[in-house]
C-alpha cells in the first residue's frame, strides 16, 4: 500500500502539471474527492451521463485541501470535490453543461465552480427541492465572475 502523501504528491502533479488537453466533445475528467463522500459519486455519475470518461482519486482530507490551494481557489470557492477537466480546474457541482460550454469557450481562467453543496445541483438532487445558485469562473488572479445561473 502507498503513504498518503505519495498519493497526494502525484495527485498534485497530475492535477497541476502537463500540457492542456485538446478539446473533445467528451474530454476525460479526473476528480480528486474523499472516499466517503456520496454527492462527488452522484456528480461523477452526472458527468459520465454527459458523456466524459470519469476517473476518481480517492485522497484524505488534508491532501484534497491542498490540491484545492494549489488550484488557486481560497476557501469561499471551495466544495467537496476537485476535478480537472481540459486544462481546467472544475471544483463542486458544476453541471455538466456549464463544462461543456467552458471547453468551447476557453476563457483564459483557472475553470469553474460552484461553492458549497447547493440542493438540486448535480449530485446534490435529492429530490424535488431545489434551491438557485450560480456557477462561477475563476480567473487567473483569483477574481470570480458568473458564468451561469441555475
Amino acid at each position: 500500500m502507498r503513504p498518503v502523501l505519495s498519493a497526494g504528491v502525484l495527485a498534485a502533479a497530475l492535477l497541476f502539471g502537463g500540457p492542456a488537453m485538446a478539446e473533445q466533445k467528451s474530454a476525460p475528467v479526473e476528480v480528486w474527492k474523499s472516499a466517503s463522500c456520496g454527492c462527488c459519486t452522484g456528480w461523477m455519475k452526472h458527468m459520465q451521463s454527459a458523456g466524459h470518461p470519469v476517473k476518481a482519486n480517492n485522497v484524505a482530507l488534508g491532501i484534497l485541501a491542498r490540491i484545492k490551494r494549489q488550484a488557486g481557489l481560497s476557501s469561499d470557492l471551495q466544495s467537496c470535490h476537485t476535478a480537472k477537466v481540459g486544462g481546467y480546474v472544475i471544483e463542486g457541482h458544476v453541471p455538466a453543461e456549464d463544462v461543456a460550454r467552458l471547453l468551447s469557450e476557453k476563457p483564459d481562467a483557472i475553470g469553474l465552480t460552484v461553492p458549497g453543496m447547493p440542493l438540486g445541483s448535480p449530485g446534490m438532487d435529492f429530490g424535488p427541492d431545489k434551491e438557485p445558485y450560480e456557477v462561477l469562473l475563476v480567473k487567473k488572479d483569483g477574481s470570480t465572475e458568473v458564468f451561469a445561473r441555475h
